[in-house]
């Protein structure tokens, strides 16, 4: 994608301030971090969340609407914080308008929305990213570390667990013609974790969903895929709410050694050190999710290259759309963008 022309400002158009996790004022504060990024412009059809926007942000515009905000608010970048159907169509109007555009994960619900949006920046030479901020958790880091230091030797078996046994609740992010699916929550944040692991290109996508439990919602109870690179290294991830008895947050199977994940602060690895079997804790590393938007500054007004390119948040969302449509054919599927 070519480099959009630098600025030394950035002024930022919110398209929703939703209650859920506050995500518009921690996308906000993030942001201001920077030094270069303000919000002057807000979107949201409640009226109420609207109020909210204008107490927290004080002297910011507020829209009712997306296109109110376009036509009336001076903004370069919009960030797309609703649920997840309306990512593609709110992100396109907004490239179509030339503004750069950065999505809360995930990314949308097709590959082929992914595309068209790719396409659409390209077209006007704007940034199209992302909030593929766990990047940088800590727990994330370590393992990266750890495997860059070659303690493991080469990835050829992955696994990534989450979840456990209870009702998802009512909301929508349970409802799948609004969230795309079980998958689409934390499942994106795994399923880029593995592509980072694993930087490889995908040979295919094997999924396995299971609808068994939870009657009153629409979203699966159990999803799972399983990823073939070209190595021959295979990637295994599953988020379940009907698991009564878990695994591992990671178990990470490398040539010299291994990975094990607990989620309790630290990981356990084991490798080999002139020929002698030696296992260790790592402790996480320090979240640094501020990262992403100081990326996403240093972009906009310096150049730097775009460390969540729209390009690997697609893949994502092949791995997530693939596991399901193999898991309807009941078998394994190629992916267009590998």
């Amino acid at each position: 994608m070519p480099a959009p022309k630098t600025k030394k400002h950035i002024k930022v158009g919110l398209v929703g301030y939703g209650g859920a996790f506050n995500m518009g004022k921690h996308h906000t504060e993030s942001m201001h971090r920077t030094g270069v990024m303000t919000v002057v412009a807000v979107c949201d059809p409640d009226a109420k969340r609207r109020a909210a926007a204008k107490q927290e942000l004080p002297g910011v515009a507020t829209f009712a609407n997306l296109r109110g905000m376009l036509s009336k608010a001076d903004i370069d970048l919009a960030i797309i914080i609703t649920p997840h159907n309306t990512h593609a169509p709110l992100a396109m109007q907004c490239l179509r308008a030339g503004k750069h555009v950065v999505l809360e994960k995930p990314m949308c619900i097709t590959a082929e929305e992914a595309t068209a949006m790719i396409e659409a920046a390209k077209r006007k030479r704007v940034m199209l990213s992302v909030f593929h901020n766990r990047r940088w958790d800590g727990d994330y880091m370590a393992i990266r570390e750890v495997i860059a230091k070659g303690l493991i030797g080469e990835v050829f078996h992955l696994e990534a667990f989450g979840g456990g046994y209870g009702h998802p609740g009512h909301w929508w992010r349970s409802n799948k013609r609004i969230s795309g699916g079980a998958f689409y929550d934390w499942g994106a944040h795994f399923v880029d974790w593995v592509l980072g692991i694993i930087p490889e290109k995908m040979v295919n996508v094997t999924g396995f969903f299971h609808k068994r439990v939870w009657k009153d919602i629409t979203n699966e109870d159990e999803v799972e895929a399983l990823v073939r690179f070209e190595s021959g290294a295979v990637a295994d991830v599953q988020l379940s709410n009907i698991a009564r008895a878990g695994k591992p947050r990671w178990r990470i199977l490398g040539t010299k050694g291994a990975i094990v994940d607990e989620g309790k602060g630290s990981l356990r690895v084991t490798t080999d050190v002139h020929g002698i079997a030696a296992e260790m804790d790592v402790k996480y590393k320090q979240g640094e999710w501020h990262k992403y938007y100081e990326n996403i500054a240093a972009h906009l007004t310096k150049g730097q290259p775009l460390v969540v390119t729209a390009e690997s948040a697609r893949r994502v969302i092949e791995v997530i759309e693939y596991a399901e449509r193999s898991s309807k054919a009941r078998r394994s599927l190629p992916v267009p963008y590998a």
